[in-house]
């Protein structure tokens, strides 16, 4: 990893969103304790702990946001000591992106009106991170200047279904390009002529804009949402803030800012990611990204004896020992109460296992 000399600027923000249950990662991620508070890695960090550091190395601690849910906030301030409460962005309800960016930005606005605001997931993948912080810092300068709503898209390398897609301008071929639209996740053969086409993107849901361009955005196009919120300003950024939050955000429209404002705004940019990336949404996506050995097997934490055992992945919550002979292509977790073995190539059957499996047990292993 290499080692990044940033100077920070005290007009960049950022905004992790660390409010998902990550139940496809089950039974390490459960909804008391999901995957971006769990070393999913085997780093000795949380998925959370190294998107703040990857942050922190361009932007403040004390400008940096995490929005997340009410039960986390013991979590987040555990794990994140050195985030002021007033940093962490409580919602009450399961309200989808959009509201709880909105009010991210109003209460930045209301300490920085030249604001530059990255908005990321907590739980992704990024391994150059200097190539991450060079492009963020681009895409800043780009929204300083300009009325600029701005995504980073990721080079695709394969047909991927799992990903929605992002479309820019055909004939751009410049380091920002104009967004066309945004693409739901396709089926395999759209997905095969978008990467024929070349002027499609990963859409890795990491935004950058000014926070007077996205809260003029949400004027236009979620007018009763900038309405709902707008009118608690005054009590942004003060002790009254939470009552606020608690009598309001529910009544704020369940909408991503995908669909609510960037698929209705006619100035949204792209810029093609230099660095590699995975969304780690799945057992087989972070088996992607970890070593392995010459059999293809990946171990996270245990102490793994394999035998005629190939493409295999091992999670332990402690270093425990594991013996595999003759099993291929599985997913093997060992957590406290919980031992799941299940084929690697069913990953995306996880969350729907999960909801079978309380329904059987009383919601005892959510």
């Amino acid at each position: 990893m290499e080692k990044n000399n940033k100077i920070k600027n005290n007009n960049f923000y950022a905004v992790i969103m660390a409010g998902g249950i990550g139940s496809r990662f089950w039974p390490v991620s459960t909804t008391e304790n999901p995957k971006q508070f769990q070393d999913m890695l085997g780093t000795g960090k949380s998925l959370l702990q190294q998107t703040f550091s990857r942050m922190n190395a361009l932007i403040p601690s004390e400008n940096t946001f995490i929005l997340t849910n009410d039960r986390y906030v013991d979590l987040v301030q555990k794990q994140l000591p050195g985030i002021s409460l007033n940093n962490i962005v409580l919602e009450p309800a399961m309200r989808n992106t959009a509201p709880c960016i909105l009010l991210s930005a109003l209460k930045i606005y209301k300490e920085n009106p030249n604001a530059l605001m990255l908005v990321a997931p907590s739980d992704h993948w990024i391994e150059d991170e200097a190539s991450f912080l060079n492009d963020v810092e681009t895409c800043f300068k780009a929204c300083e200047s300009d009325d600029k709503l701005m995504t980073l898209g990721i080079y695709p390398t394969f047909a991927n279904t799992g990903y929605g897609y992002i479309e820019s301008d055909k004939n751009s071929s410049g380091t920002i390009n104009k967004v066309n639209q945004f693409r739901e996740k396709p089926d395999y053969n759209t997905a095969k002529q978008f990467i024929a086409d070349g002027n499609f993107l990963w859409n890795a849901g990491i935004f950058i804009w000014s926070v007077k361009s996205i809260i003029t955005s949400f004027k236009k196009n979620l007018p009763e949402m900038y309405q709902l919120f707008s009118g608690g300003n005054e009590k942004l950024n003060t002790s009254e803030e939470r009552d606020f939050i608690l009598e309001n955000y529910e009544n704020a429209e369940n909408i991503s800012i995908d669909y609510g404002i960037l698929e209705r705004s006619d100035n949204v940019f792209v810029k093609k990611a230099t660095f590699d990336w995975n969304d780690l949404g799945t057992w087989g996506a972070l088996y992607d990204k970890l070593e392995k050995d010459e059999n293809g097997n990946a171990t996270v934490r245990a102490k793994a004896s394999y035998k005629d055992a190939k493409g295999n992945i091992v999670f332990t919550s402690s270093e425990k020992l594991v013996v595999l002979d003759g099993i291929e292509d599985f997913i093997v977790v060992d957590k406290e109460d919980v031992l799941m073995i299940y084929p690697k190539k069913k990953d995306q059957d996880i969350k729907e296992l999960v909801s079978r499996i309380n329904q059987k047990f009383g919601n005892k292993f959510k």
